[in-house]
């Protein structure tokens, strides 16, 4: 049986019946790639291997990745899903889903069967979870950086189509386009989970999407109605619906420090941190794709469109833990965020905790809170330990 013991001076323990938190220190212990043990304290035995400072977490789950290292992966070929699955372990994500944008339903449709197609080739890397369609069930008045001409509504065939593969896990959609919350329950249904996103509703409408099954609001605040005192929209319903789990892109850029906090404090315990990376993400700027159309990466802040609209992030998730609790956000908090809330959204308990019976998928995260080592299944990915 393969064995790996790992003590830390700091880890983040999800006990089973209670909250996630800090233990200084603390060990785990994983057999053929499970947890069979985590405690605080140390160990009788030496460890094989010691993480002297920083942090050891689960590892990272990521539900909405445009892109990376330069590959958009709606038309990515196998040598860029290579890459991504490879590489995607240095900023500490072991599990993720590839997100594609808004595209005809048969484009997106064929984009699945390619993916079902090359997912049993790829190298030891981070878990592809499923695929996670952002659109093209969105609002035209909140589009964003998504293609306004093949914008439509989640008529059933549409839904059927997209569903063929089994690889949808999430959906994110409008709930104000006509057949949406029928979609809603299909969707549900069919095991996916639906979140509202791009979206001109109300905060009723929203709130009927969540009676209808949605559990989730994409990036919240960004492409969507906002904030109003006479006229709340899906922000207001996100913030105070103990339903639904408000996605955030925490890189400073698309939510200020202010209204990140303000989420934080409205939403504790339900907010899922997302990077919504484009495939700039990871790489110097220049000029890079999005859904077909050209994105620019500049100097500073996230890729953008010709028109200057934001076009996903270069966000790495170990980047928006550290940005979360350089708010003033408890590291457990933080964690969770990236891990646990997001694990238990897509139904995998297995993921996102240090807990025994949970895959043994982790990473050293250092005083900067980047990712040094990560592993997936007890497996070192990256990095090097002491």
């Amino acid at each position: 049986m393969a064995s790996l013991l790992i003590t830390a001076d700091r880890m983040i323990m999800t006990p089973a019946g209670s909250p996630t938190r800090v233990v200084s220190p603390g060990y785990v212990r994983a057999v053929d790639g499970v947890i069979t043990e985590a405690g605080e304290g140390r160990p009788d035995e030496a460890p094989d291997v010691h993480l002297p400072d920083g942090l050891l977490a689960p590892g990272l789950v990521d539900l909405q990745v445009n892109g990376f290292y330069g590959h958009d992966m709606v038309d990515a070929d196998e040598a860029a899903w290579h890459t991504v699955v490879s590489r995607l372990p240095e900023t500490g994500v072991t599990a993720f889903l590839p997100t594609f944008i808004t595209a005809p339903v048969e484009t997106q449709a064929a984009a699945l069967r390619r993916t079902r197609d090359l997912l049993p080739g790829l190298p030891a890397g981070t878990r592809v979870l499923g695929v996670h369609l952002e659109g093209p069930f969105l609002s035209e008045k909140r589009k964003g950086a998504h293609n306004p001409g093949h914008l439509t509504d989640p008529a059933p065939d549409a839904i059927a189509t997209l569903l063929e593969t089994g690889l949808v896990k999430l959906v994110t959609l409008a709930p104000e386009r006509d057949g949406a919350l029928e979609a809603i329950r299909t969707l549900t249904g069919a095991g996916v989970l639906v979140s509202v996103g791009h979206s001109d509703a109300t905060a009723a409408r929203t709130r009927a999407a969540a009676d209808a099954g949605a559990r989730m609001v994409t990036h919240i605040f960004n492409a969507q109605s906002g904030v109003h005192h006479r006229d709340p929209g899906v922000a207001v319903q996100a913030l105070i619906d103990d339903r639904l789990s408000p996605g955030l892109i925490l890189d400073l850029h698309h939510v200020s420090a202010e209204v990140a906090q303000l989420v934080f404090r409205a939403a504790p315990g339900r907010v899922v941190l997302v990077t919504d990376a484009a495939s700039a993400a990871g790489m110097p700027p220049g000029t890079y794709d999005l859904g077909g159309e050209p994105i620019t990466m500049p100097e500073q802040g996230p890729p953008l469109r010709a028109d200057g609209t934001i076009a996903g992030s270069g966000l790495r998730l170990d980047e928006a833990v550290g940005n979360a609790i350089g708010l003033g956000l408890d590291p457990a908090a933080a964690v969770d965020a990236a891990t646990r809330v997001p694990a238990d959204l897509i139904g995998r308990p297995d993921l996102g905790r240090i807990a025994p019976g949970a895959a043994a998928d982790l990473v050293w995260l250092g005083p900067d809170h980047r990712a040094r080592t990560t592993w997936s299944g007890g497996q070192k990915l990256y990095g090097g330990g002491s």
